[in-house]
């Protein structure tokens, strides 16, 4: 060995320290804390989810928008509520290359909105109507069906601002959880307008100022700058003192109470049950008179692991941001902890129809041919599973059983020579050839009324 040459040393694997969790973890490609893969085995929820979602809003006549996911950050600031803990320490802020405060979008209700004003939509007959599906972003602690980027569905509604609204909303929301199988409770309240909250607000300060040193320090934050904050506590010291706390129903203008009373008497016609929650006012500043939740009927006890969804009404969002002023209401759902809840349910749909037959090639010409004749299967609506990467048979037979099909097709070298197919009956074993050019026929005649079901919805199948 050179002497003026190094020694090799066994090289170490590189440790990196994660600043936020202030321990050690391995290099290499790894998730963010907070976020996550939504795997392939779990896209069967998923899209039963999206599905039914889809399917209602097109029964109600929502039209869909897709928003984006970047927003100038003062759309949220001035909507939201700078005393809310989303404005203080959950929004991803950062500045642009062109030196512009922008946000990823912690809900989506600002942003559709701010839509609604751009682009004149106050000129359409209304109320416009419109649902949307897709990512938030919130840098809260992750835990327990929470994550930093999670999946929102959301339904809004600008220009009306009937009690009946209110409540086909709220209707639409449990018709969703009927048809994924998913019992949930209503939770529902009236906070009025921003003008007779003022009374109320002056009551419950002083109100819980008595216990302001049994407080936790987040709480007392809240009570100085967001009094109303202080109802969403999750703090068990402040939960036990919110049941002698003054309640807002009692500090309601005429005109809050007739809206909160026909709601509840529109859904009391379309017989949908509901918990009146006094101390029920959601997260976000902009809400005025009815709000609401559809919690886990299951967990009722720990609200923040069980609420699926909420909303309420918004009538002054839109003015806020400038346009003209326009009543409007919605709500929004959780679908990760709607698929989570499916799951504990063992309610997990397949994520497309599943294939009842299985394609065997052996050889370049066979799978050739094959190419052209799995074609005709997909414009005939009969879902067809292949291995092409195995080249031996008894390897695609494997494959083959563990999906389950009832009938393999194997084409080889002499069968693309004959134009002929084999289709083998995977239960029986029994085995027959045939004209390939009848292949497609042959197959759907054999199956009879179970082919044909790739534009088929989902519905629930439970694991085993």
């Amino acid at each position: 060995m050179n002497p003026k040459q190094p020694a090799l040393k066994k090289t170490k694997e590189v440790e990196v320290v994660d600043e936020e969790e202030g321990k050690k973890s391995k290099s290499g490609p790894e998730l963010l804390r907070g976020f996550r893969d939504i795997l392939p085995e779990e896209q069967g929820r998923w899209s039963f989810v999206r599905d039914t979602v889809r399917s209602l809003a097109q029964a109600y006549t929502f039209d869909r928008i897709d928003l984006p996911i970047l927003e100038r950050s003062d759309l949220f600031q001035r909507t939201i509520g700078k005393g809310t803990d989303i404005i203080e320490k959950e929004m991803y802020v950062f500045t642009d290359p062109s030196n512009r405060s922008v946000a990823l979008r912690p809900e989506a209700t600002a942003s559709a909105a701010r839509a609604y004003i751009e682009h004149g939509m106050l000129d359409r007959p209304q109320p416009v109507k419109l649902w949307y599906l897709g990512p938030m972003f919130r840098h809260d602690r992750p835990q327990a069906g929470r994550f930093r980027q999670f999946y929102q569905a959301g339904f809004e509604v600008f220009g009306g601002e009937e009690p009946i609204i209110d409540a086909q909303l709220i209707l639409i929301g449990k018709k969703i959880f009927e048809t994924l199988g998913i019992d949930v409770q209503v939770q529902i309240n009236s906070i009025g307008t921003p003008e007779c909250r003022q009374a109320y607000l002056t009551e419950l300060v002083s109100y819980f100022r008595q216990f302001r040193n049994k407080l936790p320090d987040d709480d007392k934050r809240r009570l100085q700058k967001n009094p109303l904050r202080i109802l969403d506590s999750k703090e068990e010291v402040t939960l036990g003192l919110l049941e002698g706390a003054p309640q807002i129903l009692d500090w309601l203008d005429e005109k809050s109470k007739e809206h909160f009373m026909k709601t509840l008497e529109f859904l009391d016609e379309v017989e949908v049950p509901y918990v009146l929650n006094p101390y029920l006012v959601r997260g976000l500043d902009y809400y005025t008179h009815t709000v609401f939740e559809f919690l886990s009927a299951q967990d009722e006890g720990d609200k923040a692991q069980t609420a699926l969804g909420g909303g309420g009404r918004y009538d002054g969002l839109v003015g806020l941001l400038g346009g003209r002023p326009t009543p409007a209401c919605g709500f929004a759902l959780g679908i990760d902890r709607i698929a989570r809840a499916l799951a504990d349910k063992n309610i997990n749909p397949p994520p497309f129809p599943q294939p009842q037959v299985f394609f065997a090639q052996l050889g370049d010409a066979a799978r050739r041919v094959g190419l052209r004749l799995y074609e005709e299967f997909r414009v005939a609506g009969v879902p067809v599973a292949e291995a092409a990467g195995k080249n031996a048979l008894k390897s695609q037979l494997e494959v083959a059983n563990k999906l389950g099909v009832k009938l393999t097709l194997i084409l080889g070298q002499k069968e693309v020579l004959d134009g002929t197919i084999i289709i083998r009956d995977m239960e029986s074993g029994a085995q027959e050839t045939i004209d390939s050019k009848k292949i497609v026929s042959i197959v759907q005649r054999k199956l009879g009324g179970d082919a044909g079901v790739v534009a088929a919805t989902h519905s629930p199948v439970a694991d085993s």
